[in-house]
């Protein structure tokens, strides 16, 4: 049954006025008792009602306004579902944004919270209340038109599932699915079920304990996989035999994660013995109870072990328009096609892309249009003090490049040009320009063209004052880290997007009350721009 649209009073009433005016920090209580009607109209309210059914049987749901709001409040203090439900007996800052003041039980409870994010996140519906907050901003003059002057950046997230060695994940696997396995209705413990199923070495505290094992030596880190595999082998077999094994379906999922990590981790030699592989698969699994985690860099020397989130900042007012999260080992680039899809729904496309060298292979730069201003700093030139790139004419038209001493060749975008072995022998300016006996080679980046501009730009005062633009999108992202957190909330990617999606709502929340003040509803309220 779908819910009745939520009309809470406009109005402050005396005792709303004086917890107000005692709100000397986290002022975005204020501002969403001040707003919340604005910015959950009846029209934004029926489309989040959508997620529950239209029919006229079972008891009238909460309205989603009031639990969104409650998610809203749950990003801005970092707290757990547990929490919201205590904040909102205990707390009058909580009471005055959902309008239940002095309430002796909560407006609703911990499952309904989490069967609406649930719903919302099926839905894409987290998506839309970012939405909304770019629609409020654009009222409020937030945006001049839909031509978006926008900053990308990213930062880490590390998961919050636990991340283990090969060993460790079989291990993990293993205790895991035979867990599951005594869960299912076999009326035994763990350990009996692990005797039974030839898997005894999960009845100790630790694995590692249980195999007992001098792991400096090979052959005995070979032995430990050659036990550990048995014992999946053993596992996977008995299952089979159980007459009421159609029972064990999570047992199975888990046994084929065991499966993909010894396809990634585990060689075998001609006598099929086992050892750890050598190198890192590329999608390698690091963690059982979050398969989305991913060992990924930031830079050479920051690794990650998790995911990368990033924003996309209108640099005009400061709003956060979209947000995606990646993979720890996916290229900053490919978040591109989620920000560009989320962009679509609110009608608003890029006249300006400030990004660092990270986004150069999207497709934002590499499919781009002529309409679409880029701005990055370009790759260096290698300067061995003698005659660099930049010191080379291309001739786009005709795709001939000229050295220093007027010989032209072709060139290719994404090639290496060498010049004539008999033209750089006999050439005065061979000193200044190369050493080889082969003739200088020079190469040409594949989207050399936008090097050259980007090179020309940083090289003038006002081009680097412009680069400096991009560094708002790392204070925002330095704010949602500070909401966020550095860990991962959730196991799992899209459930992290969800909470990412929704800590930018907060962020722009601020900004709005920043940009443009919201009119006060109640006279002689001021609303000074959130802080806290």
């Amino acid at each position: 049954m779908r819910p009745p649209l939520w009309h809470p009073p406009i109005e402050l009433s005396d005792h709303e006025a004086l917890i107000i005016k005692r709100i000397k920090r986290a002022k975005l209580f204020t501002f969403l008792r001040l707003n919340r009607l604005f910015i959950f109209n009846d029209q934004f309210q029926e489309e989040l009602a959508t997620i529950f059914k239209d029919s006229t049987v079972g008891n009238s749901p909460v309205p989603p306004a009031q639990i969104a709001l409650a998610i809203i409040l749950q990003a801005y203090l970092g707290i757990s579902d547990d929490e919201v439900i205590e904040e909102m007996l205990m707390d009058k800052r909580w009471q005055l944004v959902l309008d239940c003041l002095n309430c002796e039980t909560p407006p609703f409870s911990k499952p309904t919270l989490i069967r609406f994010r649930n719903r919302l996140i099926k839905k894409e519906l987290d998506r839309r209340l970012i939405d909304r907050t770019v629609e409020i901003a654009k009222q409020k003059g937030g945006f001049g038109s839909s031509q978006l002057k926008a900053a990308l950046d990213s930062s880490p997230l590390w998961g919050a599932g636990k991340v283990e060695d090969t060993y460790n994940l079989l291990g993990h696997a293993l205790r895991k699915a035979v867990s599951a396995i005594a869960r299912a209705g076999q009326g035994r413990e763990l350990a009996e079920i692990a005797e039974l199923a030839g898997a005894p070495i999960l009845n100790s505290s630790s694995l590692k304990t249980a195999l007992d094992l001098n792991w400096d030596e090979p052959g005995e880190r070979q032995n430990a996989l050659l036990i550990l595999l048995n014992s999946l082998f053993s596992v996977e077999k008995w299952m089979q035999s159980q007459s009421d094994c159609d029972k064990f379906g999570v047992a199975k999922e888990t046994l084929d994660v065991a499966r993909v990590i010894e396809s990634q981790n585990v060689a075998f030699d001609s006598q099929g013995v086992p050892s750890l592989s050598k190198g890192v698969a590329a999608y390698r699994r690091i963690s059982i109870e979050d398969p989305d985690m991913r060992h990924g860099r930031k830079s050479r020397s920051k690794k990650i072990d998790g995911y990368k989130r990033h924003i996309l900042k209108d640099l005009e007012s400061g709003v956060v328009c979209a947000v995606a999260l990646t993979r720890a080992n996916t290229p900053e680039s490919a978040a591109t096609l989620d920000l560009e899809r989320d962009l679509k729904f609110q009608n608003i496309y890029l006249a300006e892309l400030h990004i660092d060298r990270g986004y150069l292979s999207s497709h934002w730069v590499t499919q781009r249009d002529e309409t679409l201003k880029i701005f990055c700093k370009a790759t260096p030139v290698r300067n061995s003090g003698r005659f660099d790139k930049n010191s080379f004419f291309l001739d786009w038209d005709t795709h001939l490049i000229s050295c220093p001493n007027q010989v032209t060749v072709p060139f290719e975008p994404g090639k290496i040009v060498r010049f004539p072995q008999s033209e750089c022998t006999i050439c005065p300016l061979r000193a200044d320009c190369t050493n080889s006996k082969k003739g200088r080679t020079v190469s040409i980046h594949p989207d050399e063209a936008l090097m050259q501009e980007l090179r020309a730009r940083q090289s003038t005062a006002s081009g680097r004052l412009e680069l400096r633009r991009r560094t708002t999108v790392e204070h925002s992202l330095a704010h949602i880290g500070h909401w966020q957190g550095d860990r991962a909330r959730y196991l799992g990617q899209r459930k992290n997007l969800f909470d990412l999606r929704r800590v930018a709502v907060v962020h722009n929340l601020h900004v709005i009350a920043r940009i443009s003040k919201v009119a006060p509803i109640q006279p002689g309220i001021e609303l000074d721009s959130l802080t806290g």
